[in-house]
């Protein structure tokens, strides 16, 4: 087994690309390929599992504990030949003044060489300093390798790798010139989602070709193999399951914003996932429970609003007591309607509210809740569950007197004061939660259902 981890010196700098086409191209040579994000990033992952033919997986120290990242990363990187781990932003980026939330802190915990992808536009001499500055901020870690990427052409390709190799001890493993054809479309909160892209796989294919001609992917799995192996943590027995319980979920071009482990925890856990796709289905299935995770609503107005059936089926059902759980643009989804610039369309109408969105993000980055008397899935007893959330949408025409699952501690929710619309046995926030851990919603939502489920089987045979 190998594994990297991609990093660079800032954003943008094309970590995603580069991951792609080395997921993708590694694929190619017949290599089992496993990918991570570092992160509570959703789109990227997205791109990941295309790339590699597996999924892929978010690694996060504020959604997670320590021993919780080491376990989920040994469990799916010790059957793969390969793993790639993508961060986010820089290097040594992160919340924490010292570091200890950073790309090189998670690089360390999990004892990965560490390639740097450098966006060199404008630049030839200056890399030296910058690539001195960073082995010396924190020698602990192991920068092994260098991409040179947004290369300009022969000569300066030429002058970077003199430099590099007369200023400093790292390998320069590829260099990538500039090509617009690389470009993975962008749009108000990022990537375009995979899910939504139809040349997804075509873009994919030739970022691939063109990683596989300018990068030394021998030298790259040299240095992946440097990396220890991974041991697979012991496999614990699942706990008896009753009835099995299907589970409605929104996986469409409009909403596909889930984390892996959260789907893998679901279907461990005896669930029987049940896709629904919002711009076609026209009916709910027969189902214990509904999910909507987050995506893009407002790209699909049209669509959403005219499949007049399903919203009708959604509002049905959720009205007579199914439960319900709903994400950022799950909650959009069920609000009257959703409006962007000159779009607008009525939705499920299950929120007394209007989904309007600006072109600022209303809600960023990460979260905390604290649950409140009326929290369905949470003990008002937790202090805190830590959520993110990413959204230029929000809620008008509010009345007062809601029931909300959450006070906001940090970040903004749906009024900067509360988060988690609580209706019957629906509950839909703003802030992206971790289904699986200690403050997971997974277990108690299961249980709802399942209460719901035997009370529907209790009153069928009474009657």
């Amino acid at each position: 087994m190998a594994s990297l981890y991609i990093s660079a010196a800032h954003k943008s700098s094309g970590k995603t690309t580069v991951t792609l086409g080395l997921c993708r191209a590694l694929k190619e040579r017949g290599l089992a390929v496993q990918a991570f994000k570092k992160g509570p990033d959703y789109i990227d992952p997205i791109w990941h599992g295309l790339a590699a033919g597996r999924p892929s997986y978010n690694l996060d120290f504020r959604m997670m504990e320590r021993a919780e990242i080491d376990a989920l990363y040994a469990r799916h990187a010790a059957p793969a030949d390969i793993s790639l781990v993508e961060g986010n932003k820089g290097l040594y980026d992160g919340m924490d003044l010292m570091g200890s939330d950073s790309n090189a802190a998670l690089a360390k915990q999990l004892n990965l060489p560490v390639v740097l992808v450098l966006d060199t536009i404008g630049t030839t001499r200056g890399v030296a300093p910058l690539l001195l500055g960073y082995q010396a901020f924190d020698p602990a870690v192991n920068i092994a390798g260098i991409i040179l990427n947004k290369v300009g052409g022969p000569r300066h390709e030429e002058k970077l790798r003199r430099v590099i190799e007369h200023y400093t001890d790292l390998p320069v493993l590829g260099a990538i010139h500039k090509d617009p054809g690389l470009a993975i479309e962008e749009r108000h909160l990022g990537l375009v989602p995979g899910n939504e892209s139809a040349a997804a796989e075509r873009l994919i294919e030739g970022i691939a070709r063109s990683i596989a001609a300018q990068v030394d992917l021998d030298a790259l799995i040299r240095v992946a193999a440097t990396a220890p192996a991974a041991t697979a943590p012991a496999t614990v027995a699942a706990a008896p399951v009753l009835r099995p319980l299907k589970i409605a979920i929104a996986r469409d071009r409009a909403f596909g914003f889930y984390y892996q482990e959260d789907l893998d925890t679901l279907r461990d856990s005896g669930i029987e996932l049940m896709p629904v796709d919002t711009l076609r289905d026209t009916a709910l299935p027969k189902v214990d429970g509904l999910i909507i995770g987050g995506g893009f609503p407002e790209s699909f107005i049209p669509e959403l609003s005219a499949n007049h059936p399903l919203l009708r089926a959604i509002h049905d059902a959720v009205e007579a007591g199914l439960p319900a759980f709903a994400e950022c643009g799950g909650l959009m989804y069920l609000s009257r309607s959703i409006a962007w610039n000159d779009r607008q369309g009525e939705m499920v109408g299950l929120i007394p509210g209007d989904a309007v969105l600006g072109s600022r993000p209303v809600g960023r980055g990460y979260a905390s809740l604290a649950p409140t008397e009326d929290a369905p899935l949470d003990s008002p007893s937790t202090t805190e569950i830590p959520a993110h959330e990413f959204h230029h949408s929000h809620l008008e025409n509010l009345p007062a007197g809601l029931t909300y699952a959450y006070k906001v501690m940090r970040g903004q929710g749906i009024d900067g004061r509360n988060d988690g619309y609580v209706h019957k046995n629906l509950l839909a926030a703003y802030c992206h939660r971790r289904g699986t851990g200690a403050h997971g919603w997974i277990a108690p939502f299961i249980a709802k259902a399942r209460a719901h489920a035997e009370q529907h089987q209790a009153a069928r045979i009474a009657a």
